[in-house]
């Protein structure tokens, strides 16, 4: 997808991106690149598939789901800040936390937030599952968000904990959802969510299908979830 293209499918959307935010997705691409010459940040490393497979995917929450609103977000095993820091980029209001388990990644995404400006960002270094069970952190955000992290019956247990009662888990997903939404129904029970929507569609260019589920969280997670670091992957609730 050409930088063109990215724009007027995100405008057609609703999505206006300023001269400056364009300024920003330029400079996030050159870093990623850059820094992905150190560590393995993306085996994606194109710009025109960068644009489709990271930028425009991640945006493509926004078109399902309000983020013009004051939001507190948490972005569970984000990565190279997918899809959170796209979605800071178009939507500057955004408090977003960024919570994963490798700090050579943080360190980038300090690096990335500082050069593009960013306030109203945070970025810990640290499991999901201790994450989860910090009572600074439980349950004190508006909406969680996870993209290609884990199953789904594993990601439930990772992220309701994190989402305040009244706010929404956001999991993108692809092809192999439909598979994973049956078994991770009594996960999503169990941590104190709903299923509200699943919105499937189209990525532009490659076809390739792409689900994002809106869970909303009715109930307060149990405390004994999430439970120790490893438990959810190797033993999921279902």
């Amino acid at each position: 997808m050409d930088k063109h293209t990215f724009q007027q499918l995100l405008s057609e959307n609703g999505i206006e991106l300023s001269q400056k935010q364009i300024q920003q997705f330029d400079q996030y691409y050159q870093m990623l690149i850059k820094w992905n010459q150190k560590m393995n940040l993306t085996s994606i490393t194109d710009e025109e598939e960068v644009y489709l497979k990271h930028f425009f995917d991640s945006l493509s929450a926004a078109f399902h789901f309000d983020f013009e609103k004051p939001l507190k977000i948490c972005d569970v095993g984000a990565g190279a800040g997918f899809p959170s820091l796209p979605l800071k980029i178009a939507f500057p209001h955004l408090h977003v936390t960024i919570v994963d388990s490798l700090k050579k990644r943080i360190t980038f995404l300090n690096e990335l937030a500082e050069a593009l400006e960013f306030d109203h960002v945070s970025f810990y270094h640290d499991r999901a599952e201790t994450f989860g069970k910090n009572k600074e952190f439980r349950e004190q955000f508006d909406v969680v968000t996870a993209r290609a992290v884990a199953r789904m019956s594993v990601l439930s247990e990772l992220c309701l904990p994190l989402v305040k009662v009244g706010g929404t888990f956001l999991a993108m997903k692809g092809a192999q959802f439909q598979e994973e939404e049956k078994e991770a129904g009594k996960a999503v029970q169990q941590l104190g969510g709903e299923w509200k929507h699943i919105h499937g569609f189209q990525l532009p260019e490659e076809d390739s299908k792409r689900y994002i589920a809106e869970i909303a969280k009715i109930t307060t997670t149990p405390k004994r979830f999430p439970r120790k670091p490893g438990t959810p992957n190797k033993n999921p609730i279902i």
